[in-house]
């Protein structure tokens, strides 16, 4: 059985549209079966819509974008290139049809960070595939240092009493800092900052 964070999807394509208002402004997307939270969007992702940081001038990635809300929310906050990342083809077509008007976005499939090579970042964003194992999720956490540049910053999403807590420590020890965001419904916004 395929889950969301498997790279074929097996189940037909069921296309929907749904809207939201996320960071005060509405938005619709397109979204369908074989994705995560495929019906709305799931509240860690709008935690991290209304609670990340982003400068104009900063470049981001979106790791793990399933259809592309985190991605396209951060495209209203910088001019900068956004690169959104998913193993999930289907995750990443949709990311694609909701992000198809924003010139300086680019969606791709990629295995976490496989796909970027040298590429780097000011800001990572990540509502990390819990479901999918911590091993994986530390995995996520401490790469993003490869692709940070200089005070750049990693910013997770989670449920605080469900795994969160456990990644926070985890980016304190890798990062050296770990700052929470906001607070709201069992979810935080934990960032840290990568110092060279």
């Amino acid at each position: 059985m395929s889950h969301y964070y498997s790279s074929k999807q097996e189940s037909p394509l069921d296309l929907k549209k749904i809207d939201v208002v996320l960071r005060g402004k509405s938005f619709s997307f397109f979204t369908g079966s074989g994705v995560f939270s495929k019906d709305k969007v799931d509240y860690g992702t709008q935690v991290l819509a209304d609670y990340m940081q982003i400068s104009n001038t900063d470049t981001v990635l979106d790791l793990g974008c399933g259809i592309g809300i985190i991605g396209r929310v951060a495209n209203t906050l910088t001019k900068k290139k956004i690169v959104l990342v998913d193993v999930n083809e289907r995750a990443v077509a949709l990311a694609k049809m909701n992000t198809k008007d924003l010139e300086n976005v680019l969606v791709l499939v990629s295995d976490a960070y496989q796909k970027l090579k040298e590429d780097k970042f000011n800001v990572i964003l990540l509502n990390p595939p819990q479901s999918a194992g911590k091993k994986l999720c530390f995995q996520m956490i401490v790469d993003g240092k490869e692709h940070l540049l200089s005070d750049g910053s990693i910013q997770v999403v989670a449920r605080h009493n469900k795994g969160g807590e456990t990644l926070s420590l985890y980016m304190k020890e890798v990062y050296g800092n770990v700052e929470t965001l906001c607070r709201k419904g069992g979810y935080r916004v934990y960032k840290s900052v990568f110092r060279e």
